[in-house]
């Protein structure tokens, strides 16, 4: 399923609410480029097997509302450049993302320019994960936030 919607930059809506993802191992790149894409709930998404996120969402620049509450990332071990570039991002909660098997975060929230509220409670780092510039031109207050919040994220991530 890795780049199923790519390059859709004209689509505004979509409804999976019925597609099958109980087998899927890679979803990487899988809506990036779609530039008028407003909202996208993938509530419904199966994600247990998945280890593969990268740029997912990428270059989605109209991106306002992403609905993931029950993403399972328990076997995900890429989640670079996931959010890269949602420029209209305001607000997103990640709270139910397990980060334990993630080596890779870099650049993932990267040029995210509207990104004010960030809900990533339950992230686990470790030394072996790979964290460069993974807030690259967000906003000051959410760098500070978590560079606060959670000294184990390394300078290099700002």
């Amino acid at each position: 399923m890795n780049s199923m919607f790519y390059g859709c930059s004209s689509l505004k809506e979509l409804y999976l609410n019925n597609l099958n993802t109980n087998n899927v191992t890679d979803m990487r790149s899988k809506f990036s480029l779609c530039e008028s894409l407003k909202v996208l709930n993938l509530n419904n998404f199966k994600t247990l097997n998945v280890t593969n996120i990268n740029n997912m969402f990428s270059f989605c620049f109209s991106l306002e509302q992403i609905y993931l509450s029950n993403f399972n990332t328990n076997n995900v071990t890429d989640m670079s450049y996931m959010f890269f570039k949602c420029l209209s991002l305001k607000d997103l909660n990640l709270n139910n993302f397990n980060t334990n098997n993630v080596t890779n975060m870099s650049y993932m929230f990267s040029y995210c320019l509207s990104l004010k509220q960030l809900d990533f409670n339950n992230i686990i780092i470790n030394n072996k994960t790979n964290l460069d510039l993974m807030f690259l031109e967000c906003s000051n207050e959410l760098k500070m936030k978590y560079k606060t919040q959670y000294k184990n994220i390394k300078e290099k991530a700002f």
